[in-house]
């Protein structure tokens, strides 16, 4: 048994469907979810500064005593995961990984669409996963300019949000895609809008997978705590705007670290 909290972060309220799947399935743990809001969003930003960002805030999380950190942001894991491994041998990571493997063995159609972020589609993970798990499937990068923006300002349904969607995926759809991986913590909260737009089309999804694999990590550990559980909070910039947003999103937080 371990009561520390598990350090869990992203640039800002994407990170909170790996949350909430962790959550479910291991609601006695203490979460202390670090929003790197002053930086969001990382998508567009060069790989460099995004991990810059990903050692600062795990250093800020690991002095608050976490026992495990989970990278819930594809950019970020594709941009700094492997390196702070090597940087931190003692602490255990959970990263995102794009969802092309369960994608490909799905899809019927053979053409498979991954809708991320420039950080993410520009990156080595992403071509190792493609490159492993992609063969004989048809992978089609998207990058969804805008589209966590939309999220972060709560704009989840709105008729934006949904042109956007069909300018992006409408095309790829048309030329035979029948799935869609969500290559964006931000993007978990647009699958139903997704379904809605284009029936018949899957949407993968890695947040619950992610969130499964970090509770098997502390099972293995011996580290799952005795509670009671809980969501901390660090926010980087306007934390009553992020609170707001969290509690649309069903979410509150029940006290609230510095920043720094």
């Amino acid at each position: 048994m371990d009561a520390r909290p598990v350090g869990m972060f992203d640039s800002g309220v994407g990170g909170l469907a790996v949350l909430r799947a962790f959550r479910e399935l291991a609601p006695a743990e203490r979460v202390l979810y670090f929003a790197d809001t002053a930086w969001f969003p990382y998508g567009p930003r060069p790989a460099a500064e995004v991990r810059k960002r990903a050692f600062a805030i795990t250093h800020r999380l690991l002095e608050s005593d976490v026992k495990l950190v989970v990278v819930a942001c594809n950019t970020a894991s594709a941009a700094a995961l492997a390196d702070l491994r090597e940087a931190f041998p003692g602490v255990p990571f959970v990263g995102m990984v794009p969802g092309v493997k369960p994608a490909a063995q799905q899809s019927r159609s053979r053409r498979v669409v991954v809708l991320a972020t420039p950080g993410t589609l520009d990156g080595d993970l992403l071509q190792r996963v493609v490159e492993e798990f992609g063969r004989g499937t048809q992978v089609v990068r998207v990058a969804g300019h805008g589209l966590a923006e939309a999220v972060e300002a709560g704009e989840v349904s709105s008729p934006a949000v949904r042109a956007r969607l069909r300018e992006l995926l409408g095309p790829e759809v048309a030329r035979g895609a029948d799935t869609v991986v969500l290559g964006c913590t931000h993007y978990a909260f647009l699958g139903p809008v997704i379904a809605a737009e284009f029936p018949g089309i899957a949407t993968v999804d890695t947040s619950v997978p992610v969130a499964r694999r970090a509770v098997d990590l502390l099972r293995e550990m011996d580290a799952l705590s005795p509670g009671p559980g809980g969501i901390d909070l660090i926010v980087s910039q306007d934390p009553e705007e992020f609170r707001r947003r969290m509690g649309q999103l069903g979410f509150s937080a029940a006290r609230e670290e510095a920043a720094t």
